[in-house]
């Protein structure tokens, strides 16, 4: 049963780390590196992420500079930012390129609110997708005559307290990046 519980939480805290990461890539006001991971530039016929290619810096609150290896790829990037849907247009002086972030709309800051709380209630749904296997993993055991009916109670009780422990995470996750966002 230890081992069922460690399962549980290392794939819950998958799900808190991949909240994380969703959230780093909402653009909120500031200049953030993470807004540029999800984009690959077409660099010699290799989809190539823009932190392999070049040096990429904040220089100010609200602008992020990205200065290629390679001069010749530099309009490539270019191209590339263009291309997604960051909302961003690159400023490229023929050494670097700039993205200089806007400050954001209260229109813009509610809808950026509610896309946290869809990610962060996504994130739920899968902590709780986590413990209904795990805890059918508990019936199927009992049903084997693993463990006994007590210890698939408490082990069910283990379970929810766990996920009670990890949705509480994903609130205050959630909440800090709300935070955040107000406050820009």
């Amino acid at each position: 049963m230890k081992e069922l519980f460690d399962a549980t939480t290392e794939k819950m805290n998958k799900t808190i780390a991949s909240l994380k990461y969703d959230y780093g890539a909402i653009r909120a006001g500031r200049a953030s590196a993470a807004v540029l991971e999800p984009i690959k530039v077409d660099y010699w016929g290799v989809p190539t992420p823009i932190n392999q290619m070049a040096a990429i810096n904040i220089t100010e609150a609200r602008i992020l500079t990205i200065q290629p290896w390679d001069k010749s790829s530099l309009k490539l990037i270019e191209k590339a930012i263009l291309a997604s849907d960051i909302g961003i247009n690159p400023q490229n002086d023929g050494t670097v390129i700039r993205l200089s972030f806007p400050p954001l709309t209260e229109e813009r800051r509610k809808q950026l609110v509610k896309d946290v709380k869809s990610l962060a209630e996504n994130a739920k749904i899968a902590i709780r997708n986590i413990r209904r296997d795990s805890i059918e993993k508990l019936k199927a055991m009992k049903k084997a005559n693993e463990i006994t009916e007590d210890d698939q109670k408490n082990g069910e009780t283990k379970i929810q307290k766990i996920t009670d422990d990890f949705v509480k995470q994903v609130d205050g996750v959630a909440g800090e990046k709300e935070a955040e966002i107000m406050e820009i």
